[in-house]
């Protein structure tokens, strides 16, 4: 008997992540009423009566046919990938009976990304790798992915190679259609097992000086609330403009905030830190289970010599601490080592943490109606 893929309710897949340690975020049902524009399905792997594994797709319909469409799981699903449980079982058991159920459903390309881990680095041995280019003569590493790694998993490698040997295939620019293609490099922060006071020691000498500055100079962190996301919004429009990039509306968060918050009111939190009567710095928090996200961050250039993002991270760092969460996680990171480049400043930021880089298998895609599919990229590209 092989797994089995149909519907489920919002409820039995809450369920079954509760019945985890951990699932992306982005795999919550509420995760689907987020998403403007697409449509949501929680769909559930089954042997026999038993729920096995579960899955929330997002679906983008072609404009003027909503009866065909893009299926996307991002950072999912939550299967058996690496066969630690149901060993008889190949991967093709697993998503054979997925792409059905989707093809069915009018997808004619589904988009995953499954969430596993390939390789890690530890902020030392990422710290030296950037140490090279200060040194003359030297072949300094461009991309991270060029330094040894401290772990690697062969389970991974086997997963990737099975992927490519039954038709799934990796693109070498992804994201054309995808607003919401999730990042191949995050970088996290070990809480488990450890105090605050070891956590607070495994930051660089930058950011324990920063977080004690911010104390020093009177930032002020707490905990907001539905009616605060107004004031993040404020000044997460001024970081838009700085960064330049396209800001989300305020819309956007409050509906966030609603939808994830509506079964569990410690899901997502608004961390606020406040310099001298005003807000200098927001952030984002998510959670689930032992895992949690640093989402969503906003600062003003005037207070930036405060240090206020030092602290709403240790605040948050210590809200997860304290919540029992095993991983901190501060989301993407560029897979660059160049100090010349312009994303190389979020990797040293985040280095700065203590914690390690980690890569995951990355997302994949697999064709189910060739004409609709090169038809929807044409219309990508003309679109820009």
């Amino acid at each position: 008997m092989t797994p089995l893929v149909r519907t489920i309710s919002a409820t039995q897949h809450r369920d079954w992540i509760a019945s985890r340690s951990s699932v992306s975020f982005l795999q919550l049902p509420e995760w689907g009423q987020v998403k403007v524009g697409w449509r949501s399905e929680s769909i559930g792997w089954f042997i026999g009566s038993e729920l096995v594994g579960a899955g929330l797709v997002l679906f983008r319909p072609i404009p003027k046919l909503p009866q065909r469409s893009l299926a996307y799981l991002p950072e999912g699903p939550d299967i058996d990938w690496l066969h630690a449980q149901f060993p008889q079982y190949d991967i093709s058991a697993w998503l054979s009976p997925m792409l059905a159920h989707l093809k069915a459903s009018g997808a004619f390309q589904v988009k995953m990304g499954p969430p596993v881990a390939t390789r890690r680095w530890e902020s030392e041995t990422i710290k030296s790798a950037m140490a090279q280019w200060r040194e003359p003569d030297a072949s300094p590493p461009a991309h991270l992915h060029e330094v040894v790694a401290d772990w690697h998993s062969i389970l991974a490698l086997h997963l990737a190679e099975r992927l490519e040997s039954r038709g799934w295939r990796q693109e070498v620019n992804t994201g054309a259609g995808f607003g919401d293609v999730q990042p191949r490099y995050v970088f996290q922060v070990q809480l488990g097992g450890r105090s605050l006071d070891e956590i607070f020691a495994g930051f660089n000498q930058l950011w324990r000086r920063n977080v004690r500055k911010s104390e020093k100079l009177g930032v002020e962190v707490s905990v907001g609330a539905r009616s605060d996301l107004a004031a993040f919004h404020e000044i997460y429009v001024e970081t838009a403009k700085r960064d330049r990039f396209t800001p989300r509306a305020l819309s956007y968060f409050e509906g966030m905030w609603d939808a994830l918050n509506a079964h569990d009111s410690t899901r997502l939190s608004l961390h606020l830190a406040q310099f001298e009567g005003h807000l200098a710095a927001a952030t984002l928090l998510v959670r689930v289970g032992d895992h949690a996200w640093y989402s969503y961050g906003a600062s003003t250039t005037a207070d930036r010599e405060v240090r206020p993002s030092n602290a709403l991270q240790w605040s948050m760092i210590k809200a997860a601490h304290a919540a029992g969460c095993d991983v901190y996680d501060l989301r993407g990171i560029a897979d660059t080592l160049n100090p010349d480049d312009h994303l190389f400043g979020l990797v040293q930021f985040k280095v700065g943490s203590g914690g390690y880089a980690q890569e995951y298998v990355g997302e994949w895609d697999f064709i189910l109606r060739a004409s609709w599919a090169k038809a929807y990229e044409l219309y990508q590209t003309r679109r820009g």
